[in-house]
């Protein structure tokens, strides 16, 4: 199994002038940097991260999948997006930053429920506001209807 994030440099950096954008993909990245660091714990065989610029090709480091949306009557490809390739070979993608956030912390909690490491990734506000709404597991065993 392997997973890819792929976030705009661009944005990453603040370039584009979107606070909130910025937060997230720095979040995302904090956690598949640390999703790397532990990925035989959840048998990921690698983890990658691309780093997008406009002036280079934005092709996938290693999952030959690009997603794309249309914005004004084009095809625009989507920079930030995550792909999950499962051992079957099927593989899922996440285009939406909340969804790939909240994946993303969900490798992580599963991470830490067979390490004794301390895994967490200080989120910024609206990070750990969209996994805190995403009920990861804390509150699972107290709804029998789940």
């Amino acid at each position: 199994m392997r997973i890819e994030l792929r976030v705009c440099q661009h944005c990453l950096d603040g370039d584009h002038g979107n606070e909130r954008r910025t937060a997230l993909l720095n979040d995302m990245v904090d956690c598949a940097e640390r999703i790397k660091e532990y990925k035989e714990v959840i048998d990921l065989d690698a983890v990658h991260i691309r780093k997008v610029r406009d002036d280079e090709p934005g092709k996938p480091a290693a999952l030959p999948v690009v997603s794309a949306t249309i914005q004004n009557d084009q095809v625009v490809l989507n920079d930030t997006q995550l792909v999950a390739e499962g051992q079957d070979g099927n593989m899922l993608v996440y285009t939406s930053p909340d969804d790939v956030l909240t994946v993303l912390a969900g490798n992580l909690d599963e991470i830490s429920k067979a390490v004794t490491d301390d895994v967490t990734i200080d989120l910024s506000p609206v990070g750990a506001e969209i996994v805190s709404q995403a009920d990861l597991g804390a509150n699972r065993d107290r709804d029998p209807d789940r």
